[in-house]
């Protein structure tokens, strides 16, 4: 099948601006590569009903295409709606990974939040998931992923940290506390619907703000510690699990990063971001709906600390940019100038409701990821964007793409990044975790739910808000 290209041996960007690309060939039929209707774990009207109005709205076949195998990959094949104790119940795969990510799962179901008014079953879906995610955070705050069977024992038992069974891995990434409160948030905002946020959910937020206090390391390094035989480096943490020495001043450790890398330094600046927001919508969520004065002032109190420690110790001149984000900082004043392709990113930070798209240190450090300064920022003859350590050099995920469409106003920047999905996606239709920079066709995980329901959200929101983009 042919595929539109990027200008072979010329780099994306030109003078600042990017390149126009090519005419496209004649494209023959697209296969259907979506399930079949009776193959699908879940059908939601609403979300059927976007797939036909992009198809019919949108010129661009390959586009639409797209769409209608990204958009509803989540609900397709990864879902599996129930009811616990007359509630609902959603576990949530992450694709190819039969592990429940407390990150994947609510960033897997979250552009659904748009139409779940529209859809009374989708609505009880995502209020599922929010079930579940709250019982997995009571089993274990420090895990970022749980199996549908809680007795079910995989393939890391033997890490050496507080395993036990029904949890997949138990890498402690402070995304995975941030996440269920951010779908919670927009779920509550969105629905008005309450139940979810119970005495159980107390709990978890209560566990959660433990756990964030515990990770600051005043009084010492905490409970948690992980160490895996294994040769990879970034799978592992040294000084007996507890990663890296750090000064407390406020920030949270992280022992991983969202891509599940170990940290270097443990101090990660956009998970930091990620939790002054989930801090501050869970202790609304305290007083709107439970009246809790006291949960409202710790939160708030807590995220408020946090927020000063990242204005005192995340900032750093850069000698081209100036005022940048560090990636991850010590509190000693070593930092990483660096971003990673997976969310909470630096690039992220807008999308996450952290800091203004206009705020002039996060446009300075978006030059700076988008450049040969970030060490993971790879330009090919196939596309440009951010990649990580999880595959390898001269890797790029298409989730940087998208994730540089989603903060970006500008027509030709987002027109470019979705003609960069189109250019990338190897002929299958779907997202990958991440592809080769100068051939898409060599890529990592052909069954991401994750990339592919971002790819969905990002499309749809070009079309609702800036059309012009797709043609």
């Amino acid at each position: 099948m042919n595929r539109r290209t990027f200008l072979q041996n010329a780099s994306w960007l030109a003078a600042s601006s990017f390149i126009s690309l090519p005419a496209a060939h004649a494209a023959p039929p697209y296969p259907v590569v979506r399930p079949a209707v009776a193959q699908r774990r879940f059908r939601s009207r609403a979300v059927e009903a976007a797939i036909a109005e992009f198809g019919q709205r949108v010129k661009d076949p390959e586009l639409a295409w797209l769409f209608g195998n990204c958009f509803p990959n989540t609900l397709d094949t990864t879902v599996t709606p129930g009811t616990r104790a007359g509630r609902p119940d959603t576990y949530v795969s992450a694709g190819d990974i039969d592990a429940m990510g407390l990150r994947d799962s609510a960033a897997q179901v979250w552009p659904y939040l748009a139409l779940v008014k529209q859809d009374a079953p989708l609505r009880q879906l995502v209020a599922g998931v929010i079930n579940r995610q709250t019982r997995c955070i009571l089993q274990d705050p420090y895990a970022n992923a749980f199996y549908n069977d809680p007795i079910r024992v995989g393939e890391w038992k033997t890490d050496l940290t507080a395993m036990q069974p029904g949890i997949h891995e138990r890498k402690w990434e402070i995304d995975s506390l941030c996440y269920p409160i951010r779908l919670g948030y927009h779920y509550w905002k969105t629905t008005g619907d309450e139940q979810p946020f119970d005495a159980q959910w107390r709990q978890a937020i209560a566990l959660t703000v433990k756990t964030f206090r515990e990770q600051q390391r005043k009084a010492g390094p905490g409970p948690y510690h992980f160490q895996r035989e294994t040769p990879k480096a970034t799978d592992t943490q040294p000084l007996g699990g507890y990663g890296y020495p750090v000064r407390p001043c406020g920030l949270i450790a992280s022992a991983f990063r969202p891509s599940d890398d170990a940290t270097l330094l443990p101090f990660l600046v956009p998970s930091n971001f990620f939790a002054v927001v989930s801090l501050r919508q869970a202790a609304l969520m305290l007083n709107d709906i439970h009246h809790d004065d006291q949960g409202y002032a710790d939160l708030m109190a807590l995220a408020d600390e946090v927020s000063v420690a990242l204005r005192q110790h995340a900032i750093i001149t850069h000698p081209t940019h100036g005022p940048v984000y560090a990636y991850e900082v010590d509190g000693y004043g070593g930092h990483a100038l660096m971003d990673d392709a997976n969310v909470p990113s630096l690039l992220a930070l807008p999308y996450l409701g952290a800091v203004p798209l206009t705020d002039p240190i996060y446009q300075n450090t978006r030059r700076l990821i988008l450049s040969d300064y970030n060490p993971f920022f790879y330009r090919g003859e196939a596309a440009e964007g951010v990649g990580g350590l999880r595959v390898g050099a001269d890797t790029i995920w298409p989730l940087s793409i998208i994730m540089r469409g989603l903060t970006s106003t500008d027509d030709a920047e987002i027109r470019a990044c979705v003609q960069a999905l189109k250019a990338t996606h190897a002929g299958t239709g779907y997202m990958h975790e991440s592809f080769h920079k100068d051939d898409p066709g060599k890529f990592t995980r052909a069954w991401f739910a994750w990339a592919n329901t971002l790819c969905g959200e990002f499309l749809w929101k070009v079309y609702k808000e800036q059309p012009q983009a797709l043609g």
